[in-house]
């Protein structure tokens, strides 16, 4: 097989991803922002109660993440991302019949399995089993797509809800997961051997651990913590700072387009570059964006978006090819499983934490409490960085 098609084919599994994956985050992660008010509505249900079951899920996730890493590893992606695509329609449909908590939560048990089977950390595996070192581009043109979800998702579940209502638009979601993403993953991805064994580290921690998993595993929990707040929180801290109301929604608006250009960035700047100075980079936006709102106020809510959305969309590459680069392909699969679970389980807690933190400290308060997080996560990548540069030298 000549170059030419080899690319053309990595083109192809890179683009199918893109969107299935688009797909499944657009009609999971990204489902409460628009399906919460109408299901608490027509259930009966409060707020607290939608979001709590939500946090579960993430929660769920978390703890099946590493399975699905071992499965990927053990029998290739294609096969465990299409019986994905059942789970969440499975849970789709579970969610449009829910008639009270109960069935609320069967529902998010379903996708959150699905979510630990089915999203970043297992497409990253994929593609890592089918052309080992040389995935990252793979990974970044992944998250190229995939990172305009919520930008894709919260319309068109937004236009579904109108036209069908929220039980209808459940079930067009989970006939999209069966009829598009099914046999995209399933006939357009290649199956891939597994790789060998991975051999054992010699830099371990006492339980055996090597420290590098352990302070990657940090990093990616406390950033993954501030992301999901901001997520949650963003055009409300604008606003306690002082801001009009559709002035903040504008500019946390402005996160997609900044993750997306951040991640174009990576892509013609920075891939030849180590994955450390990607991921460094990322973490050090998000406390410089975070210092200048909290003492500058409203003014610079763009900059700071721009820069915390830049970092977040770096971070997310970081995630995938900061162990390829580490550790190699060979048990890659488990091992972003086990290094996504800390940062899923912390993920659950986040919205309700900051929430606290707004309500009784403050808008800066939260900013400060950003900052720190990321900025601890920017000290252990450099220390991170010094470690891997004199095992090298050694």
């Amino acid at each position: 097989m000549t170059a030419a098609e080899l690319a053309r084919r990595r083109g192809v599994v890179t683009t199918t991803l893109g969107i299935t994956q688009t797909l499944a985050w657009g009609s999971t992660y990204y489902l409460p922002a628009v399906f919460a008010d109408p299901v608490c509505e027509a259930l009966g249900l409060s707020r607290a109660w939608f979001f709590g079951i939500f946090s579960g899920a993430l929660l769920l996730s978390g703890l099946v993440g590493p399975t699905a890493g071992r499965l990927i590893d053990t029998y290739g992606g294609r096969d465990v991302l299409a019986a994905s695509n059942l789970v969440f329609a499975a849970g789709l449909a579970l969610l449009s019949f829910a008639s009270g908590p109960v069935t609320l939560a069967l529902a998010w048990a379903f996708l959150g399995i699905g979510m630990g089977f089915g999203l970043y950390e297992a497409a990253f595996a994929t593609v890592t089993g089918l052309y080992g070192r040389e995935a990252r581009n793979a990974i970044t043109g992944i998250t190229l797509f995939a990172g305009f979800a919520s930008t894709v998702g919260w319309p068109a579940s937004a236009f579904m809800i109108d036209a069908l209502g929220w039980r209808g638009a459940c079930l067009t979601w989970a006939v999209l997961h069966l009829v598009v993403a099914l046999p995209l993953n399933r006939f357009l991805v290649a199956k891939a051997a597994p790789p060998p064994p991975a051999a054992a580290s010699a830099d371990a921690a006492p339980g055996g651990v090597p420290w590098t998993m352990v302070i990657l595993a940090a990093v990616f929990a406390a950033t993954t913590f501030v992301s999901t707040a901001m997520a949650t929180h963003l055009p409300r801290i604008i606003e306690a700072l002082g801001a009009a109301p559709t002035a903040a929604i504008f500019a946390a608006s402005l996160v997609g387009p900044a993750q997306v250009a951040a991640r174009v960035a990576e892509f013609a700047l920075l891939r030849k570059a180590s994955p450390l100075v990607t991921a460094q980079l990322a973490a050090g936006l998000h406390p410089v964006g975070a210092a200048l709102l909290a003492f500058l106020g409203p003014v610079v809510a763009i900059p700071f978006v721009l820069l915390h959305g830049a970092g977040n969309g770096l971070l997310t590459i970081a995630r995938g090819t900061l162990p390829l680069a580490l550790f190699g392909p060979a048990g890659y699969g488990l091992r972003t499983g086990l290094l996504a679970a800390p940062a899923r389980l912390l993920q659950g807690g986040a919205p309700l934490i900051f929430a606290l933190v707004l309500d009784l400290l403050g808008p800066r308060a939260a900013l400060l409490l950003s900052g720190i997080l990321t900025a601890l996560s920017l000290a252990a990548l450099l220390v991170l960085a010094h470690r891997t540069g004199r095992a090298e030298n050694h």
